[in-house]
């Protein structure tokens, strides 16, 4: 008997294909994110290098950046009307393209404030150099030297501030008199040549101790210290200082104690001579401003 011939059945298997590169698209999404983070950093430098002020613009941007009107809860008020965006972004960068002071779109309050500080700091400098002068004069000069113990120049809140003081065996002033010994004369003559050398006004206040005055009865050391800052303020003239140069000349009496602790001791009675600094002269000026009286409005007439 013969064998039933079998059909011979060949099973296919489809292989299917891997996910392979992708087609590439990887790599899209990698720049996409690299350039995302690109950004995020450089707005976090800017964040961090930033004025507040200017940070304050971005926020202003951000809350409303659209050019037309929108519909925004919060109106952001800006040059387009409400729900516009704001003109506070769009100066934001001006302290590159104009610094304080440099361009007619910065702020007039910002270009006068820089201004005033970089006259400050020239002023500052100034001062600074004159006292440097004043000081080598005091170790070498013929004329200042031999009272260098007497001459006292410091930098104060008001300027450069040149004390003359008392010794005990050497005093600036005759006992209880306004006369200049001869020597204070030669001192202040030769300052008043130092002074010229810049453009600051000049402060001139007396002082006195606590020693109640033994002359005249109706005169007190108001009166003696007033005298012989205006003794000074001779000296100084006669010396070459001009007049226009002076801002004021005071009498202090002994308000103001060089040594708190022995109001008695001679180095309290002295002369103060103070070039003034910008900042004090605007600070008098604003005072001299406050005390000026208003004009009374002329009344109507019946």
């Amino acid at each position: 008997m013969s064998e039933t011939l079998q059909p011979i059945i060949i099973v296919r298997k489809k292989r299917r294909a891997s996910g392979g590169h992708h087609g590439g698209a990887w790599k899209v999404a990698y720049a996409d994110f690299v350039t995302a983070m690109m950004a995020f950093f450089m707005v976090m430098w800017l964040v961090a290098t930033m004025p507040q002020e200017q940070l304050g613009g971005v926020s202003e941007y951000f809350k409303n950046p659209s050019a037309v009107a929108g519909r925004s809860a919060v109106m952001t008020p800006g040059a387009n009307g409400p729900g516009g965006a704001g003109n506070v972004p769009i100066k934001m960068f001006d302290h590159l393209r104009n610094p304080p002071g440099a361009g007619p779109d910065t702020k007039v309050g910002e270009r006068s404030d820089a201004a005033e500080r970089a006259r400050d700091a020239a002023d500052q400098e100034r001062l600074e150099a004159l006292q440097r002068a004043l000081e080598k004069a005091v170790a070498s000069s013929q004329a200042l030297a031999p009272f260098k113990d007497q001459l006292l120049i410091d930098i104060t809140p008001e300027g450069l501030r040149i004390q003359i003081v008392d010794t005990l065996n050497r005093p600036m002033f005759d006992l209880g008199s306004q006369n200049l010994k001869d020597y204070t004369t030669r001192i202040l003559i030769e300052l008043a040549t130092y002074l010229n050398q810049v453009e600051n006004r000049v402060a001139i206040s007396g002082h006195t101790d606590n020693t109640p005055y033994s002359g005249a009865s109706d005169i007190s050391n108001w009166e003696l210290s007033s005298q012989r800052a205006n003794a000074a303020r001779r000296a100084l003239v006669a010396g070459g200082l001009e007049e226009a140069k002076l801002s004021r000349v005071v009498g202090l009496a002994s308000s103001v104690p060089f040594d708190k602790t022995d109001e008695a001791n001679p180095i309290n009675r002295r002369i103060s001579i103070v070039v003034l600094n910008n900042a004090a002269e605007r600070s008098a000026a604003r005072s001299d401003d406050a005390l000026t009286p208003v004009a009374d409005a002329p009344a109507d007439e019946p």
